[in-house]
């Protein structure tokens, strides 16, 4: 893939430092022009949240809050961290088991909104909003039936699709479950302690993510989909100026890393959705940092096993689990590096494929299968792409104890 000259500048100066390799680079002007081009391109009413899940690092935080309207959090860790990096943002609560501490930390630190994964999460909750005596605003989380498969395939070539509603899950609720929450809230029946009524919680719509990994017009038809039960839902429930969260999920297309996600296309859609009277918002992740990330590091070996040819780099999936984790290819080019001071052969393959491994003892430390190159070898570095999101944050940093890499920021100049 393309490789930003001020990354390679940057690669070949990390190279010649002691520990400089491997080591994470956020291009923090990439990511505020990123940003800021999904901005221009939603609605201008649509509410724009960036799930903190898909990569927390603090500057990246401070970059994004500066194009959306709050951020999503999942833990009272993410909800603690969130709050240091960016304090005067936005923050909506979501995911399932909340715990009873983490709930009252939020609600004391003043969350602006609640996704609520169950009955049983409500009144856990509403308890934590009666002791802080503050009236919270919740959206309630429902796991739509699907019309047809469980989500629209992905576009070929994106990888694989998480189905995140439409199927047996531990995500959000089922619309009688749903209904169950409502008459809660209308008040306590017979032997349900506690008080769900409006003076501890405020019920402002509905929660919905169906899948991770689709395209516009998939997003676009889970999209209708949400608004074609919830709107008629809020009216039956007297729910008014309804607020309906479409989640996230934009895909990233790990094989074709210069073709992102159809924002345009998108913003349309959403145009077309969008009436008067009501909020609509978006949480996407990883379509809005994973372009800003690179992980460098430096070719240790290079050796042939059974007629295949692999490299093998410093670091691996225990800083960069991403293609571990998804089953892909991560995109990567190689920096070729002149310096060789062995006194004996350097090791390297020309012009045919090579698979990449890093150095953990597992054969599933693998970042990149057959990938074809010019000429690869020992002490060349290589870049791999589309690190920004769900990388460093979801690895297994401690295994073997190798050291952690370095992290590195590009501002603008």
């Amino acid at each position: 893939m393309r490789l930003p000259s001020r990354v390679r500048e940057l690669a070949r100066q990390l190279d010649r430092e002691p520990a400089g390799l491997p080591a994470y680079v956020y291009d923090l002007a990439a990511l505020a022009a990123h940003a800021g081009r999904i901005r221009a391109a939603l609605p201008r009413d649509l509410q724009f949240y960036y799930a903190v899940k898909a990569n927390p690092d603090a500057a990246v935080l401070r970059t994004v809050a500066r194009y959306a309207d709050g951020l999503e959090v999942s833990s009272g860790g993410e909800q603690r961290h969130a709050a240091a990096a960016v304090p005067a943002a936005a923050l909506a609560f979501g995911g399932p088991g909340k715990t009873a501490a983490e709930l009252a930390g939020a609600v004391q630190a003043g969350v602006a909104r609640f996704h609520v994964e169950s009955p049983h999460e409500l009144h856990t909750l509403a308890a934590a909003a009666r002791a802080v005596g503050r009236a919270v605003d919740v959206l309630l989380r429902v796991n739509l039936a699907a019309a047809g498969p469980p989500c629209p395939p992905p576009r070929p070539g994106t990888g694989d699709t998480l189905v995140m509603g439409g199927a047996p899950s531990p995500f959000g609720m089922d619309p009688p479950l749903l209904d169950h929450c409502v008459g809660l809230l209308a008040g306590p029946g017979p032997g349900l302690p506690g008080d769900l009524t409006a003076s501890s919680i405020r019920l402002r719509g509905l929660h919905a993510h169906m899948a991770s990994g689709l395209d516009a017009p998939a997003m676009l038809g889970a999209a209708g989909q949400i608004l074609r039960f919830g709107r008629p839902w809020c009216a039956r429930h007297r729910v008014t100026r309804p607020e309906f969260n479409l989640g996230g999920g934009m895909a990233v297309d790990y094989r074709r890393p210069d073709e992102p996600f159809d924002w345009r296309g998108y913003g349309r859609g959403l145009a077309a959705l969008a009436r008067r009277g009501e909020t609509l918002r978006i949480e996407p992740g990883r379509s809005v940092t994973a372009y800003c990330g690179w992980y460098l590091t430096r070719v240790l070996d290079v050796k042939r096993s059974h007629g295949q040819a692999f490299a093998v780099v410093a670091g691996g999936t225990h800083h960069l689990r991403t293609p571990a984790a998804k089953g892909h290819d991560q995109p990567c080019t190689v920096i070729p590096m002149a310096a060789w001071l062995p006194g004996w052969p350097r090791p390297g393959v020309a012009a045919e494929p090579v698979t990449i491994t890093g150095q953990l003892c597992t054969p599933k430390d693998v970042l990149a299968r057959r990938v074809m190159v010019p000429r690869l070898r020992a002490g060349d570095l290589v870049a791999f792409g589309l690190a920004g999101a769900y990388a460093w944050n979801i690895s297994h940093h401690e295994f073997l104890l190798h050291p952690p890499p370095g992290f590195h920021y590009l501002a603008d100049r």
